[in-house]
């Protein structure tokens, strides 16, 4: 357990939360994090354990144990600045994003599985993840939930109707087909694109409704 220094608290003019959770959709977390950082954000990445194994088997991605590894893992991948990526274990409970004077005010959890939905929408805060989202919940910050699943019985419809009814954005990863797409690249990016809009990053790796490529 270890606080963050107050230069990596500060020093950003941009930052957000990124939670990846146990459901398939590594190729949505991996993309987001990568513009993210190319839209020059301060990203806060918690990653649960279930995700580690989601991410092992769909991307053949070895994340590693440590926070400071993960991050230093990702900075490399994504060719962050110095302190532009920071990962947080599960029980960091001295973390910015902990708090509601520390954390950034946008976060994202993507993919989302049920689980962690269900728990987000009770309150439930037993772990870095959920915690982080009650913090943006109660701070009327901007929480989005990318969740994977497919069918969503009751429960899961009603945990997101009531996180909806009190200001949380639910964007399934349903991506579209009116662009055309030609790879699993381009159905990635439409789900991307469409979080990207929300958060307010200005994306051009999707062609918008009714406009035409220059």
């Amino acid at each position: 357990m270890s606080l963050a220094p107050v230069s990596s608290i500060t020093a950003w003019d941009k930052r957000i939360t990124l939670a990846i959770t146990g459901a398939s959709g590594t190729p949505y977390a991996l993309r987001l994090l990568e513009l993210l950082v190319k839209a020059e954000f301060q990203v806060y990445v918690l990653i649960s354990s279930a995700a580690k194994v989601v991410m092992a088997t769909e991307e053949n991605l070895k994340i590693p144990s440590k926070p400071e590894a993960v991050s230093a893992f990702f900075t490399e991948r994504f060719s962050a600045k110095s302190g532009q990526i920071i990962a947080c274990g599960k029980d960091e409970w001295f973390s910015p994003v902990a708090s509601g004077s520390a954390a950034p005010k946008q976060m994202v959890v993507c993919p989302c599985s049920t689980g962690t939905l269900s728990s987000i929408a009770t309150g439930a805060s037993d772990n870095l993840i959920e915690r982080a989202a009650d913090v943006v919940i109660k701070e009327r910050g901007q929480l989005i939930i990318v969740p994977r699943e497919m069918p969503f019985s009751t429960i899961h419809l009603e945990n997101m109707l009531k996180l909806s009814q009190i200001g949380v954005t639910i964007m399934p990863a349903a991506p579209g087909f009116y662009h055309e797409p030609k790879s699993i690249a381009d159905l990635v990016d439409f789900v991307v694109a469409r979080i990207l809009d929300h958060v307010g990053v200005d994306q051009t790796i999707m062609q918008r409704w009714g406009y035409k490529p220059a």
